[in-house]
């Protein structure tokens, strides 16, 4: 019996994947998601991260909303990019920036913890 389940990845102009996996890990706030084949329904948002399909899938998005019911995983976000199509230089002009925001007194607490998520992931990325 095959565990896989239908995968949905949408910006708004345009899907950006839409396939079937086994297993898609998603950055949520919740803490890293795993998604298997009859996971229970979800509906939850994403944090700056690291979206994988299955092993050869890799997504980064810095936001976004994640519902998954019947076995039908959607992915809405308006950030999303396959890292296959990110240049190194784009990740450096985005970890740069992050960077400079992330130093400014005047950002909210909120905006630090969504900026040190943006600003580990690019490392990562790098």
């Amino acid at each position: 019996m095959s565990q896989e389940f239908k995968v949905e990845i949408i910006s708004p102009d345009k899907t950006i994947y839409s396939g079937k996996s086994n297993e898609v890990i998603l950055p949520c706030y919740e803490g890293q998601v795993t998604v298997l084949k009859d996971h229970i329904p979800l509906i939850t948002f994403l944090r700056p991260g690291l979206i994988e399909v299955g092993k050869d899938e890799k997504f980064y998005a810095e936001d976004g909303t994640v519902e998954f019911v019947e076995n039908n995983l959607l992915i809405l976000s308006p950030t999303i990019q396959s890292l296959k199509n990110i240049k190194s230089a784009q990740i450096s002009h985005m970890l740069n920036e992050a960077e400079k925001k992330i130093s400014d007194d005047k950002i909210s607490d909120k905006q630090k913890y969504i900026l040190n998520y943006k600003i580990e992931t690019l490392k990562q990325i790098n």
